[in-house]
């Protein structure tokens, strides 16, 4: 299955996220956020700072060159060290709730792989706080694989037909390339997922044909 690009898709990807999400973080204590996460150098707390800062841009409109860029991204978890948890769940449950709209009005599409990102960085604090299923479990993932698709497809990987253990029909992902016929994988939705961020794959089972991890990850 190929996806033509919905951009109502990542507003309810966002709000699906927010509803999974949130209960989880506004239960979990606080030391819990000091657990270090699959993304280097930073803590659970660190990651929903720059989600909660991300998503506040775009509904903001504070989206000046540069931004999301990793020095960006550092400066405004850094500005973030001394909030309250309390403001910064505050700031990306209003993100989670508000940015969904803004991205579906912009034509070109850009913004779509933001809200990707925010749904991976989910994963990233669930699984750091040792929650089963963290990339995969969340009800989030029936859009998120639709939304991966358009998103590898505009960050030309190359083609790959996925053939998911957990899913009956393909998923097709990435751009055709003359001359080279498309990758193959075989596995999990969630490994997938894993896979196109750039995520661990430790223990996790997966066979690839045709292309290798570094040219499908979506996020450099």
């Amino acid at each position: 299955m190929s996806y033509v690009r919905d951009p109502w898709l990542p507003d309810r990807l966002l709000r699906t996220e927010r509803d999974a999400l949130m209960p989880l973080l506004r239960r979990t204590p606080e030391a819990a956020f000091e657990l270090r996460t699959a993304c280097p150098g930073w803590t659970a707390r660190q990651v929903i700072a720059h989600c909660g800062a991300a998503l506040v841009r775009i509904v903001e409109g504070r989206l000046e060159e540069g931004v999301f860029l990793p020095d960006a991204n550092a400066a405004d978890v850094a500005e973030r060290e001394s909030w309250p948890l309390g403001r910064i769940l505050d700031e990306l449950e209003r993100g989670l709730s508000e940015a969904g709209p803004v991205i579906a009005e912009t034509t070109d599409g850009l913004l779509d792989a933001v809200a990707l990102g925010e749904w991976v960085h989910a994963g990233d604090v669930r699984e750091a706080f040792g929650v089963p299923g963290a990339y995969g479990g969340s009800a989030g993932l029936d859009l998120a694989l639709p939304l991966l698709a358009v998103v590898s497809r505009r960050r030309e990987t190359p083609r790959l037909v996925a053939a998911l253990h957990d899913r009956g029909t393909p998923v097709v992902l990435g751009d055709e390339t003359p001359g080279r016929p498309p990758a193959r994988f075989t596995g999990d939705a969630a490994t997938l997922i894993r896979l196109y961020a750039g995520r661990p794959l430790v223990r996790t089972r997966y066979e690839l044909w045709g292309a290798t991890e570094r040219e499908l990850c979506i996020y450099r």
